[in-house]
């Protein structure tokens, strides 16, 4: 067994690492377990792998892969956090050229020196920060946007911009989380201190990749895995979907995405992001008015019919109970339906004897339990897959007194072989 076993459904042992720790993406796990994962699997298989991972985050996979020299093949749906992974792809370019371009940003920021335009404390950038912070940061947004051309280091230098505007806002804006405007923060950090220290940062870890052989392998593709996979045959997949608990994804990352223009609120989610990430919260399969009957009529969920259906009408009873009344019933049907496509694009990308890893957690919307992992496992086997397991790391729902059930969940990892 792994020395990090526990750790493998974390991202918190990668802050600390290179690369991975430019952006922290709370939702990923361990890239020192990825790695264990990668040698056990080669010493086992006395073969080279070659990696997939068609949730790939901000490349937690991608890169641990890359540091041990394999070959891996990342797809990531959501727009935003694709651009961030491929962003720190960027690693293998010159440093100096990089920090030279973050100083050239600076001055002209610096020169320009403009009161921001777009402080307006009724919406959410003018609630996350004062019209000091924003001013400096929408001056580093304009000098980017002036200087940015061609040259791939440019999008290192947008990844330190959207890295540190959680670091210089007073709000709660934990990474990755929903962002906490009616929180403050006991510490905030000064523009021009976040962005130089994140330069300096990142050019050290660019360096270190480099010093120490970091292959550039990986290959990452802004793409909805629910519509196909092109990828050259791959022998391992280690990945963590979304679970079926209703975090929003799309809504993850509002606070960076209106920043820079890109939405200039939540409902524009729905068109900016939603269309090409799976369905995992209620939020998503409200506003896309999914009708349950249609969903349970696919049949691509007839292995896991016989026993999703009684689980999904009771929540569509249990709802109508309920003060929000979320639509969990069609997202769990929909969420599934998701999964079962990913499992039919994924077999033929995969090699006969190949090992897949999904880092996976149930749940139990209005305290109705979904057994994830048991679903997902039918539904690989009915794709084609040879067997699956599961392996249990974690208890949840236990320590939270607030928690709305009892229902005992779990964590773990749901291995698929053939």
């Amino acid at each position: 067994m792994s020395k990090i076993k526990a750790r493998s459904g974390t991202f918190t042992d990668n802050i600390k690492l290179p690369v991975h720790r430019w952006f922290r993406y709370s939702a990923g796990y361990s890239a020192e377990w990825v790695q264990s994962e990668i040698r056990k699997f080669e010493s086992e298989q006395d073969t080279k792998a070659v990696v997939l991972d068609p949730f790939l985050g901000s490349g937690t996979t991608a890169f641990a892969g890359a540091s041990l020299g394999n070959q891996v093949y990342g797809f990531e749906g959501h727009p935003f956090v694709a651009r961030i992974a491929k962003a720190k792809n960027q690693w293998v370019l010159d440093e100096l050229d990089f920090k030279e371009a973050c100083n050239q940003v600076l001055n002209l920021a610096e020169k320009r020196n403009k009161q921001t335009e777009r402080h307006d404390e009724s919406n959410l950038l003018g609630k996350c920060y004062d019209i000091e912070a924003l001013s400096k940061l929408d001056n580093l947004r304009f000098a980017y946007e002036k200087l940015a051309d061609e040259n791939p280091v440019w999008e290192l230098v947008w990844l330190n911009i959207t890295s540190i505007l959680r670091a210089c806002s007073k709000a709660g804006t934990a990474q990755w989380q929903y962002v906490l405007p009616k929180k403050s923060k006991a510490k905030v950090i000064d523009v021009k201190e976040a962005f130089l220290g994140k330069a300096e940062l990142m050019a050290q870890d660019m360096e270190y990749a480099k010093w120490s052989n970091w292959s550039n392998s990986a290959q990452i593709f802004k793409q909805d895995v629910r519509d196909s996979i092109e990828s050259p045959k791959c022998n391992l997949l280690i990945t963590s979907p979304p679970y079926p608990n209703n975090y929003d994804y799309a809504d993850a990352t509002r606070l960076e995405m209106m920043f820079w223009g890109e939405i200039d609120g939540w409902g524009d989610l729905k068109t900016a992001v939603r269309p090409t990430i799976m369905r995992s919260c209620s939020q998503h399969s409200a506003a896309d008015k999914i009708v349950l009957d249609e969903i349970l009529e696919e049949s691509l969920l007839e292995p896991i019919l016989e026993e999703l259906t009684p689980v999904v009408r009771e929540l569509e009873q249990v709802r109508l109970g309920k003060g929000g009344k979320k639509t969990y019933h069609t997202m769990i049907a929909a969420y599934f339906l998701d999964l079962s496509k990913i499992w039919k694009n994924c077999r033929p990308v995969m090699d006969k004897g190949s090992e897949i890893c999904f880092v996976i957690g149930d749940s139990a919307p209005y305290g109705v339990h979904v057994p994830a992992e048991k679903w997902l496992g039918e539904l690989a086997v009915y794709h084609g897959f040879k067997s699956f397991s599961f392996e249990k790391l974690r208890d949840r729902n236990i320590k939270w007194k607030n928690r709305t059930h009892t229902v005992p969940l779990h964590e773990g990892r749901l291995w698929v072989r053939g």
